[in-house]
């Protein structure tokens, strides 16, 4: 997890008078998506207005290229952003806007659909492990139209900082402690955080209250006040109008450091039509969507 901006070392962590606690804890569903690529989708189409502006988040990791070799041929979006952190694994990205960039260990490919594009998402190994995320964010209701665009983010243009209590955090979008991310949105204000907390330690991070917000486990457990987060688990945080953040530790009994993904963001509070790779505000701007790549004018 190497960087190119300067790591800040020993960042102090904010004192909350009022962290949020659990609303509940998500399991997700084992599926298959694109050419046949086991994940796991923790964030389902029932959790959109919950999680407001967040649309999906798929969990993938296996060491069985059997499990992704077939990757995600082109395919189309409209209406929202996808967001895919690469933990393990190199995949090229191809778009019918014109773009193309490798996704590799500790990068980031951030892609607006926007009005509208088709991609695809390939492996380049053919043995290995290949682990990594994909969030869905969604776009303003004034942006769903906007021009595609795509940003191919390395690993070393990731900031990266650790805390005076030994936490090293990545910083993927928005701000945590001082350090700016590599992303910013002026609408939905996502935050995007990969943790690395060894055991016995605790990180902070302030939140508006009025921001939906997820902890994912990957690697260990967390505790998040008194209740335990378990590998391979969603917590939704609650919402309530005094909470300043989110405290989170991991147990002294964990064998290595956990491994955490904090996301946030402020919700849009619009209308969601989704129709597959299509989201929209109403049913009639999802089928013009449908109509569109049925007819060749979705890039």
């Amino acid at each position: 997890m190497t960087s190119a901006h300067p790591p800040h070392a020993h960042v102090s962590l904010p004192a909350l008078a009022h962290a949020r606690g659990i609303d509940r804890i998500v399991a997700g569903v084992s599926t298959s998506d694109g050419d046949g690529v086991k994940l796991t989708r923790v964030l389902q189409q029932t959790l959109q207005q919950r999680l407001d502006p967040f649309l999906m988040l798929d969990a993938f990791g296996s060491d069985n290229p059997g499990d992704y070799i077939g990757g995600f041929p082109n395919h189309p979006h409209r209406g929202f952003e996808t967001v895919t952190y690469m933990i393990a694994g190199r995949m090229r990205h191809r778009d019918s806007a014109g773009h193309e960039g490798l996704l590799q260990n500790g990068g980031v490919q951030w892609m607006t659909a926007g009005r509208g594009l088709i991609h695809s998402e390939l492996p380049e190994q053919e043995e290995g492990r290949m682990e990594g995320f994909q969030l869905w964010l969604n776009l303003p209701a004034r942006d769903k139209m906007r021009e595609p665009g795509y940003r191919d983010i390395q690993s070393a243009e990731i900031p990266e900082y650790t805390s005076a209590g030994g936490v090293h955090v990545r910083v993927i979008a928005g701000r945590s402690n001082g350090v700016a991310g590599a992303v910013q949105r002026e609408h939905t204000e996502p935050l995007y955080l990969d943790l690395m907390l060894p055991p016995g330690t605790e990180f902070t991070q302030a939140l508006p209250p009025q921001h939906n917000a997820l902890v994912y486990v990957f690697r260990e457990s967390v505790f998040i006040g008194s209740s335990e987060v378990p590998t391979k688990r969603m917590a939704i945080l609650a919402n309530a109008p005094e909470s300043d953040g989110v405290q989170l530790r991991a147990p002294r009994t964990n064998h290595s450091p956990a491994r955490v993904l904090l996301i946030a963001g402020r919700p849009l509070h619009e209308p969601i039509a989704q129709y597959g790779p299509f989201v929209m505000n109403t049913r009639d701007q999802v089928a013009q969507a449908v109509h569109d790549f049925q007819n060749g004018k979705m890039g």
